[in-house]
């Protein structure tokens, strides 16, 4: 097949299975036929060493130029399969661009992690660090260094979840996290310790697992009077009402001594927010701090009681329920 009349038909039979490929793979096979190794063109190209010179130069520039249109024609399918199949993909992954917008889901902070993260700022704001522990305690940090040794009767206020084996527990408060702290920082020290606590108790207003921000000051010359305004200062500034009072009770705790009992105005009445007092010289020992150079003041407050106060809610189980209508409103 030398005549120009047969390099035209196969060029010409080519172009055809070209047009009928119907994906990429079966044009490269039809292409494999006349351009491969055994293909067509490759065989004519063979050939011409069998022939006069002057006939050799002739076909071989005939097939030559058969060549480049057979490979013209082959770029032209596959342009057209390529074309073809984004085509498809369009139309299968087409967006009605009139259809009202889905907007993508906006989630945002648990109303008690956004009350935590406000009494944060606010406490960092009067010179307090934060510091935070081990949910999992010891019998000494949870009880005996604050002034609670084995058999004292305030451990009867707290219905404790003990770990196998009695000599660690679930934390019931964070009271623990300022012994550490004393421990390895020396006075002046300012520092808050917020987390989860655990006792054995649920209702309305308790939970088994709730959470607890504690606050310590410990330096020279510290008073009463340093507590007392670092407490009314707080308690103004997180509920924004410069007229809110705040008086204290006489109470007792281990811990503290003298020692009082938080209320602040509500309502008619006073409603208890937290207890406070002068750390004990014995937890200032246990936090290898002398107490006769040193003084402190701690208190502590329930964040989920305040976070109640602050959003108007008149039960503690449905911060934790998951509730997503509930938890709507504070996102």
């Amino acid at each position: 097949m030398s005549d120009v009349a047969s390099i035209d038909a196969l060029v010409a039979e080519a172009e055809a299975r070209f047009a009928l490929a119907a994906d990429a793979a079966s044009l490269e096979n039809v292409k494999a036929r006349y351009l491969g190794r055994s293909g067509a063109l490759t065989e004519l190209l063979k050939g011409l060493g069998r022939l006069a010179p002057e006939e050799r130069r002739e076909t071989g520039g005939r097939i030559n130029e058969a060549k480049a249109r057979i490979e013209r024609s082959l770029e032209e399918q596959r342009a057209r399969l390529r074309n073809e199949a984004l085509e498809k993909k369009l139309r299968e992954e087409a967006i009605d661009v009139t259809l009202p917008g889905r907007g993508s889901g906006q989630g945002g902070l648990h109303p008690i992690t956004r009350v935590r993260v406000r009494i944060e700022a606010l406490f960092h704001s009067l010179g307090f660090d934060v510091a935070e522990g081990p949910e999992i305690e010891s019998d000494f940090f949870n009880f005996t260094a604050l002034n609670m040794p084995e058999n004292h009767p305030a451990r009867s206020m707290h219905d404790t979840f003990y770990v196998e084996g009695g000599k660690h527990l679930l934390r019931t408060h964070t009271s623990p996290i300022q012994i550490h702290y004393m421990r390895s920082h020396r006075p002046p020290l300012r520092v808050l310790a917020p987390g989860r606590v655990y006792r054995s108790d649920s209702d309305a207003t308790h939970s088994p697992m709730f959470h607890q921000v504690e606050g310590l000051w410990v330096d020279e010359g510290v008073s009463l009077a340093n507590l007392k305004g670092v407490a009314i200062e707080f308690l103004q500034r997180f509920f924004e009402r410069t007229d809110l009072r705040v008086r204290f009770r006489p109470s007792f705790f281990p811990f503290t001594e003298p020692s009082a009992e938080i209320d602040m105005s509500f309502g008619d009445g006073w409603l208890e927010i937290g207890d406070c007092g002068m750390v004990h010289p014995n937890v200032l020992r246990h936090g290898s701090i002398d107490p006769q150079r040193y003084q402190g003041f701690a208190f502590g407050m329930g964040i989920d009681r305040l976070a109640m106060l602050r959003y108007g809610v008149d039960d503690l189980r449905l911060f934790f329920q998951n509730d997503l209508r509930f938890l709507r409103q504070f996102a």
